[in-house]
């Protein structure tokens, strides 16, 4: 399961690609929109930004952006990066050893196969793809009125 960090900086990351060229976006703007609390985002965008995935500006006129374009940022890496190891168990995470004696891991090629479905779909899955969808969604729901 995705944690509520891994969903907040995915949110994030929404928002500064919604607003990418407009400047940077000051953090109290992103909280509100994507409500956030301020105090749990700064952690986040800490993490993100010591990631590469957005640069903060300091000062008037500062906040955040993309540190690259919105298509160039996949989901898999950004979870990765706020999650750590997205692996169901510990024996099929990428730096543990296979042990086939291990009998928590009897059934690893199960979880293996699923992990690797899992992060290759991930990986398809770019920032962009993720405002595509959330902007169609939301004309979607958007009253339409007519006269």
């Amino acid at each position: 399961m995705i944690s509520t960090k891994g969903d907040y900086g995915v949110r994030a990351l929404i928002d500064l690609a919604v607003h990418a060229g407009e400047g940077p976006v000051q953090r109290a703007d992103i909280a509100s929109r994507r409500h956030i609390s301020e105090s749990y985002l700064d952690h986040l965008l800490a993490q993100l930004r010591r990631d590469g995935f957005i640069r903060s500006t300091r000062g008037p006129g500062g906040g955040h952006e993309l540190a690259k374009p919105a298509a160039d940022l996949c989901l898999l890496h950004v979870l990765e990066s706020l999650e750590g190891s997205l692996a169901p168990i510990g024996c099929v995470h990428e730096d543990s050893a296979d042990d086939e004696h291990d009998p928590l891991c009897g059934q690893q090629w199960v979880w293996r196969e699923l992990y690797d479905g899992m992060r290759e779909r991930l990986a398809e899955i770019s920032v962009a793809e993720l405002v595509e969808r959330e902007q169609a969604r939301e004309q979607a729901i958007a009253p339409s009125y007519s006269i």
